[in-house]
């Protein structure tokens, strides 16, 4: 810049001497007043119309809610139907007792003919009858149905019958077949974990649920899986199950029954 304009030349100018005044910096300082007074004129501008609406709005009168009217509301009073008592059920009529003939007890006594007030009964006539302390008129022993042959009296000795039905496994027992030993150092032993891992399992926990059944002797029989998410882990399961030998049998009334056993096992695969 020359010397001669130096004085008449503003700070802004003197700054961008020699440079590229195109670049952009130059126009935004340039042009820095003008934006500013534009940026206050319409703050100023929102804040009056925002301030005249409040003023229109607070001398606005005020709408008074008209009283909803409504008649006088009559109360009719209900009156519950009363109600009957149902009458007592009459009480069933029972058969009447069947008499059975009865023949006073007579203490037999010696004495002559002439002293006999009432003889004793003969033993024909106390063939059919039942003994007892006085004269009872009725049926006869000999007239009262016997019961046929082969139907019990109540006399006998019962059987009792085994707990199981057809000898199948119980569902629901008093308490379930148990592993013999320490499952979990079994499970650790004998179960391979890299099966998962193999089939392509992501990482993760899968549980396998197996049902079998566990007879009174202990013995393992009809393996099968209830729940399997794959990847090899419900064959696996299933040979874990057939390794484990006998078990404790369930128990149902104090005794050792025949009965189906669900075990979950837990596959772990890791990152």
């Amino acid at each position: 810049m020359e010397t001669t304009k130096i004085l008449s030349a503003s700070l802004l100018d003197i700054l961008f001497d020699g440079r590229n005044k195109a670049y952009g910096a130059y126009e935004l300082r340039n042009t820095y007043n003008r934006r500013l007074i534009k940026a206050l004129g319409a703050t100023g501008l929102i804040i009056a119309v925002f301030m005249g609406a409040t003023a229109l709005k607070a001398n606005e009168p005020k709408r008074i809610m008209a009283p909803i009217l409504s008649g006088p509301i009559e109360i009719t009073e209900i009156t519950e139907p009363r109600k009957e008592p149902l009458p007592a059920p009459e009480p069933p009529k029972l058969p009447e007792p069947q008499k059975i003939e009865t023949a006073k007890f007579v203490i037999p006594k010696i004495a002559p003919d002439e002293e006999v007030i009432t003889s004793p009964p003969a033993q024909d006539d106390l063939a059919d009858v039942k003994i007892g302390l006085e004269n009872v008129k009725g049926d006869r022993l000999g007239d009262i149905a016997v019961p046929p042959a082969g139907v019990p009296d109540g006399k006998g000795i019962l059987e009792i019958k085994s707990v199981e039905k057809d000898n199948l496994p119980f569902t629901k027992v008093e308490k379930e077949a148990e592993y013999d030993g320490d499952w979990t150092r079994f499970l650790t032993t004998n179960l391979r974990g890299e099966v998962p891992v193999d089939n392509g399992a992501a990482a993760g926990n899968y549980q396998v649920l197996v049902q079998f059944v566990v007879d009174v002797n202990g013995a393992v029989s009809d393996i099968q899986i209830v729940k399997d998410p794959g990847f090899g882990m419900g064959r696996e399961a299933i040979r874990v199950i057939k390794k484990s030998g006998k078990w404790k049998p369930a128990v149902q009334n104090g005794s050792m029954v025949k009965a189906y056993r669900k075990q979950p096992i837990t596959f772990q695969v890791l990152e």
